[in-house]
């Protein structure tokens, strides 16, 4: 039987070299854009290195990150084998984040401690979990000595852009085929579904004329407004459509970036705007983005002198429970709800995640990890990001003991 109470132990005693782990991942910069993630990484497998947990450097080809936007990428694997019979567990966390942007109080590479949170664009979305996972392994080797199945960290860097790169170019190039997943997430919950995402970028074009002359020209702008206008009407009827999946609501559109025009005293000739639409696991991708396409295809219609060009920037699809996570959902809930002295629920997230790859390659997964109840309350993606250092400890326990009971004697 497992003595989830040694566990324990070991994460209290090594809690602080935990803590300054997860500074030193901090203090190295992961901003996407620019994406040049490669040093990272390499700051990462050498402090792994340091706790005698060697780590596999896979590089994605320049060539190709260039051509997908961004400047470096290598993604990381940790494998860890200890026998026969037993599940191979994967445990993925990514270091790529967006810019920390304007209104930090505390600096956003610094790691500093106050209150009891620890501040830093990336501590709690998932920095965080690349200590978690880590010290979890490392007291599941020193105190369960597991003798059969095998641990793999991923510590990847393409979440911000969708994922191709980081899961799905370990996945695709061969480099690993875990039974199970655990992707990081936060505390208070275990995620067992996601939200898809489609994001396309509407191109409209029209001809540009002196605004002395408007008639010598076709309005763009206008024609925009009214594509927006059907998008927008077409976003309200969205509500109607429920998700039976608890933490998951209703489809919804967003037109996030719109830019277009020459000038003041100029018709626009030309203008573009990007949306993001998030389909909720019941719906089909391929349905939802030809839907998209017919109404501003429709809108365009009636304005002569009108051309679209619609290209889809990402098709992320959505995440569905598969029935081979039970056990891990079970384990989770089970130590969460000790640990955390109340109800850990499973349940769908609105966010979309690169969890999915994993689930599309068949590989039963969750998200959970160090974090707050709410993505609001990390500030994930604003001024002052943290995560509560009791939170880090608790989840790295949870962890810990889940890998304990999934790898313990059949």
């Amino acid at each position: 039987m497992t003595d989830y109470a040694r566990l324990d132990a070991w994460i209290d005693a090594h809690f602080d070299e935990e803590v300054r782990f997860l500074q030193e991942l901090v203090r190295v910069p992961t901003d996407t854009p620019p994406g040049d993630n490669a040093p990272h990484a390499e700051r990462t497998a050498e402090l792994l290195q340091g706790f005698g947990l060697p780590a596999e450097a896979h590089p994605v080809p320049a060539q190709e990150v260039r051509d997908y936007g961004l400047q470096s990428i290598t993604n990381l694997i940790v494998r860890r084998e200890y026998g026969a019979g037993g599940p191979r567990i994967a445990l993925n966390a990514h270091g790529d984040v967006v810019p920390p942007g304007d209104g930090w109080q505390h600096d956003p590479y610094g790691g500093e401690i106050d209150g009891g949170s620890l501040y830093g664009r990336a501590a709690a979305v998932s920095k965080s979990d690349f200590a978690s996972f880590t010290f979890a392994l490392r007291a599941l080797e020193a105190v369960a000595r597991p003798g059969r199945g095998a641990v793999e960290l991923h510590f990847t860097y393409d979440e911000e852009f969708g994922g191709l790169l980081g899961p799905g170019w370990l996945l695709s190039q061969g480099l690993t085929r875990p039974d199970l997943l655990i992707a990081a997430g936060f505390s208070y919950e275990v995620v067992t579904a996601h939200n898809g995402c489609l994001q396309m970028e509407v191109t409209v074009h029209g001809k540009m004329a002196h605004a002395a002359i408007p008639d010598s020209g076709v309005d763009a702008l206008q024609a925009a407004v009214g594509i927006l206008e059907a998008l927008y009407a077409q976003n309200a009827r969205y509500r109607n459509i429920r998700s039976r999946v608890p933490g998951i609501s209703h489809p919804y559109l967003n037109i996030g970036r719109i830019e277009g025009g020459t000038n003041t005293n100029v018709v626009p000739g030309k203008v573009v705007f990007k949306l993001d639409r998030r389909m909720i696991p019941e719906e089909n991708a391929a349905e939802v983005e030809a839907d998209i396409r017919r109404v501003i295809g429709d809108a365009a219609a009636s304005r002569p002198g009108i051309a679209v060009d619609i290209k889809r920037l990402l098709l992320a699809n959505s995440m569905r429970p598969l029935p081979g996570s039970q056990p891990l959902v079970q384990a989770i809930q089970k130590h969460g709800q000790e640990l955390f002295g109340e109800p850990i629920p499973a349940m769908g997230t609105p966010l979309y995640t690169d969890v999915r790859l994993y689930a599309e390659a068949g590989i039963p997964g969750v998200i959970y990890g160090a974090g707050p109840r709410t993505v609001l309350e990390s500030h994930a993606k604003r001024n002052d990001e943290r995560v509560v250092m009791e939170d880090l400890r608790r989840a790295t326990k949870v962890i810990a003991r889940t890998l304990a009971d999934l790898l313990a004697p059949a």
